[in-house]
């Protein structure tokens, strides 16, 4: 079982601090990575390209941040877990920079996959550190707050970003994600303690990393949560990359009215993720992670069959849509944080977070296949994406029963 920092500035006071810059690390690691949705109809057009090439764009970051994952994971536990973090987080911001400069699709292509091979490790090793550091009676809320960063940058950073876009062109955006990474490292720097305990502990041997990987890929109770997590993104990342160009080319809405769909979502999400982690630590991680999934499926169902429609309606589906596919991630990585001794946990996290951004990429590159646009730019066989979607909540609703807590 992990066990918190006990240096004497581990007070309640300096955990909140710890959790707002990881929340603040993850808020822009993940608004680079939900920018692209929204933009989706811009870069489509900008770089003329179709749904297929729009995919790959999205899964190219998932994929690269899979890899890299992979092989973080043979390192991530030998270093101070503050020093991993910056570093990680420094190359994240240079590839996003990449991004602002690139001149054409390729070079964009290139730059996601820089960026995405840095901040896919990103998101393991803040979880990493929760497991680290917060108590697991306090860990949902944790969870919670940071995983509230999506909704955060859905109200704040998708608007701001997408009227950007819209006065000074795509590349702004990303060159302001650039410009506040870099600005936020040496906050990070002062702000974060070492974080040595799967270092310092003498509970445990130490191994080499390769054994240590070994064992995370080995171990008989680690591939639930793995498998699990293949379904988890699958229930969602087959739907959210085309909901910005379904919503525009489908349902009649304009390119300007997007913002209003994150801005709802995010807004709700932002209160409701606090809400659910709290629930989550109170009634249990299993239970709520299972209603909520079983609930998402209405939205689903709502969101892929829509045709012209007023904005109104829409926002009232994408709203709910986005509270309970996005709600039921707290319940679902607090399970799989605590699944995990903390020994070996940088590395389990760097290998599912693995799992999790190619499972994502593949969601979304799976979909682009899938779906077809017609001369009018119409998209069909979104109905059949959102099949797939339901199937996956429900299966990761049996899997999720599997996963047992470390210790």
């Amino acid at each position: 079982m992990s066990q918190p920092l006990t240096h004497p500035l581990h007070t309640i006071q300096k955990e909140r601090a710890i959790i707002f810059i990881l929340a603040s690390l993850q808020f822009l690691h993940i608004l680079d990575f939900v920018i692209m949705m929204p933009l989706g109809p811009v870069f489509m057009q900008s770089f003329k390209i179709d749904s297929a090439a729009f995919g790959l764009l999205v899964s190219s970051y998932s994929i690269s941040a899979g890899v890299f994952g992979l092989i973080g994971a043979l390192f991530l536990d030998s270093f101070d877990r503050k020093m991993s973090l910056l570093v990680l987080f420094f190359g994240f911001s240079f590839g996003t920079l990449l991004c602002a400069i690139a001149p054409n699709y390729p070079f964009f292509l290139f730059a996601r996959i820089i960026a995405g091979g840095f901040g896919g490790m990103i998101g393991a090793t803040v979880l990493s550190i929760i497991g680290d550091i917060i108590p697991v009676f306090r860990r949902g809320t944790a969870t919670g707050v940071v995983m509230s960063s999506f909704s955060v940058a859905s109200v704040i950073g998708i608007p701001i970003g997408l009227s950007l876009a819209n006065r000074y062109g795509w590349h702004f955006p990303f060159l302001s994600l650039a410009i506040a990474g870099f600005l936020i490292l040496p906050i990070g720097y002062k702000v974060l303690p070492a974080i040595r305990y799967h270092l310092d502990s003498d509970e445990h041997p130490k191994q080499s990393q390769f054994k240590s990987l070994k064992e995370v890929l080995l171990k008989k109770d680690h591939m639930a949560p793995f498998i699990f997590m293949v379904f988890l993104m699958f229930g969602g990342f087959t739907i959210i990359p085309f909901l910005s160009p379904f919503l525009v080319s489908n349902v009649g809405l304009a390119v300007d009215e997007l913002p209003y769909i994150y801005f709802f979502g995010g807004l709700f999400t932002f209160f409701t993720s606090r809400l659910i982690g709290k629930l989550a630590d109170r009634y249990g991680k299993l239970k709520v992670y299972q209603i909520i999934s079983i609930l998402a499926i209405i939205p689903i169902v709502l969101v892929v069959t829509l045709t012209k429609t007023t904005l109104p309606i829409v926002l009232v589906i994408t709203t709910v849509f986005m509270i309970l596919v996005s709600g039921r991630m707290v319940p679902a990585f607090a399970m799989v944080t605590s699944a995990v001794e903390p020994r070996i946990r940088g590395s389990f996290m760097s290998v599912n977070s693995a799992i999790q951004q190619i499972a994502s990429g593949a969601a979304s590159y799976v979909a682009g296949l899938i779906l077809v646009q017609t001369s009018d730019q119409q998209f069909l066989n979104y109905e059949l994406v959102g099949m797939i979607s339901v199937f996956s909540l429900l299966f990761s609703v049996y899997l999720a029963k599997n996963i047992k807590i470390a210790g």
